[in-house]
C-alpha cells in the first residue's frame, strides 16, 4: 500500500513558500518542509498551516534536504515522498498525476519534465542544462531522461534508501537518477507544467562556477564508473521479482509476465554475449549499454546476461577456443610465460576465439532462451485463457 508525503526542501524562498505550502495542501493533506538554513524560520512564515516543518541549522544543500526528508518519511510510514520546489515554478494543481502514476508504478522514479514550450521567461541556462544533462545521462545509461534538473518529482523511499549517493547539493538529482537506472528501477516522466517569473523578480541559489563544477566532476565520476567492466548492483523491493541468470526460468516467466518476447529475450541473450567476447577490455559495459539502446533489447535480461559474461569469463573461454583453432590442442599451462611474455599470441588466440566461439555460444544460448521464453509464454496465454472458465 503506497503513502505519499509531499515535501518542499526551502532555502530562503520566504515570499513565496506559504503560497506553494497552501497549494500542496490544497492538493493533498501530507506535507513536509525542509528548511535548509534559511535565514527567515520557515515555521514562522508557515504559521497555522496543518504540516511539519524540520529545520537544518546551516545549510546543506538541496540533496541533503531531500535525504532528510526521505529519512523522516520513512520513519513515519511513507513509502513515497513528492518534491516540489519552493519558488513557486511548479504547480502544485499537479499533484494528482504523480499519486496516480505511482499507483501505476511503486517502484519507478517519476519526474515532472517542464513543459518549456507553454512557459514564458525561460532561462537560457535551464534549456542549456537540460540539454548538457540528456546528453550524458544517455552516455551513462543509454537512457532518454528530458529533463533531469526537474525539482517535481516522485520518489519511492525503499529503492532511494538502498542507492549509495554522495552529492547533496543540486547535483544530487542528476546522480540520483543515473544511480536508479543502474540499479534497474524504471525511470518514468510525466509532463508538469512550469512557471518562471521575469528575470528581475526570480530567486535563484544555484551558482553557476561551483555548482557547475560540481557537476562536472559528477558527470566525470559516473562516465567512468559507466566503462568499468564490473556489474552494477541489482535492486528490488522484493528479492523474489530480481531477474537473474542464476535464476534463468523464474526470471524469464517475470520477463514474459510483463509482455516481454521471445525474440527480445533471445536478442538480450546473444548480443550480450558477443560484446562481452570482443577484446576491447573495459568498453564492453558501455557497448552493452549502448546496444540496449540502439537495438531496444530487454533491459534488465541484457544486463543480466553481461554481468554474468563480463571478465575473466568470457576472455578465458575465447582464449582456450582460439587457441585450439590456432594450434590443434587447449591452453593448460597457465603462467607468466604464457599470459605475460605470449601476450601478443593470446590476444590473437582472444581474437580468433571472439569471432568463432562468441557466436557459436551466443546463438546456443539465445536459442535455449527462445525455447524456455516461447514454452513460459505459451504457459501463461493458457492459463489466462482458462481464468475467465473457473
Amino acid at each position: 500500500m503506497t503513502k505519499v508525503l509531499a515535501v518542499i526542501p526551502v532555502y530562503n524562498h520566504a515570499d513565496s513558500l506559504r503560497r506553494v505550502a497552501e497549494g500542496v495542501l490544497a492538493a493533498h493533506p501530507h506535507l513536509l518542509v525542509v528548511d535548509d538554513g534559511s535565514d527567515a524560520l520557515a515555521s514562522a512564515l508557515l504559521e497555522g498551516l496543518p504540516l511539519t516543518v524540520i529545520r537544518h541549522e546551516r545549510n546543506r544543500g538541496k540533496g541533503a534536504a531531500i535525504m532528510t526528508a526521505a529519512a523522516w518519511g520513512r520513519e513515519a510510514g511513507y513509502s513515497h515522498i513528492i518534491t516540489i520546489d519552493a519558488d513557486g515554478q511548479h504547480d502544485p494543481a499537479e499533484l494528482p498525476k504523480f499519486l496516480e502514476h505511482i499507483d501505476r508504478a511503486p517502484q519507478a522514479f517519476i519526474i515532472g519534465a517542464r513543459d518549456f514550450q507553454a512557459a514564458g521567461n525561460v532561462p537560457f541556462s535551464s534549456r542549456f542544462g537540460r540539454r548538457f544533462s540528456e546528453f550524458w545521462m544517455f552516455l551513462q545509461t543509454t537512457l532518454r531522461v528530458s529533463d533531469m534538473q526537474s525539482g517535481y518529482r516522485a520518489y519511492p523511499l525503499p529503492a532511494l534508501a538502498g542507492l549509495t549517493l554522495r552529492d547533496s547539493r543540486y547535483s544530487f538529482e542528476v546522480e540520483v537518477l543515473v544511480k536508479a537506472a543502474w540499479a534497474g528501477f524504471e525511470l518514468m516522466e510525466i509532463p508538469v507544467r512550469v512557471h518562471y517569473p521575469k528575470a528581475s523578480e526570480r530567486v535563484s541559489h544555484f551558482k553557476a562556477l561551483s555548482d557547475n563544477l560540481r557537476i562536472t566532476a559528477l558527470n566525470t565520476r559516473l562516465t567512468i564508473r559507466a566503462l568499468i567492466p564490473v556489474p552494477f548492483r541489482q535492486m528490488s523491493w522484493d528479492k523474489n521479482d530480481r531477474v537473474s541468470v542464476r535464476r534463468p526460468l523464474k526470471s524469464l516467466r517475470l520477463l514474459m509476465e510483463d509482455h516481454s518476447t521471445a525474440a527480445n529475450l533471445a536478442l538480450s541473450t546473444l548480443a550480450p554475449i558477443i560484446v562481452c567476447c570482443l577484446p576491447i577490455l573495459g568498453f564492453q559495459s558501455f557497448s552493452i549499454l549502448f546496444l540496449i539502446a540502439f537495438l531496444k533489447l530487454n533491459r534488465l535480461w541484457a544486463l543480466a546476461v553481461g554481468h554474468a559474461c563480463l571478465p575473466p569469463l568470457m576472455p578465458a573461454f575465447c582464449i582456450e577456443v582460439g587457441h585450439y583453432l590456432n594450434h590443434g590442442v587447449w591452453l593448460t599451462d597457465i603462467s607468466w610465460q604464457t599470459l605475460g611474455r605470449e601476450a601478443f599470441q593470446r590476444f590473437w588466440d582472444w581474437s580468433v576465439g571472439a569471432v568463432t566461439g562468441g557466436p557459436a555460444l551466443g546463438l546456443t544460448l539465445a536459442l535455449l532462451v527462445y525455447l524456455a521464453a516461447a514454452l513460459t509464454g505459451r504457459s501463461l496465454r493458457a492459463r489466462a485463457a482458462s481464468e475467465p472458465a473457473s
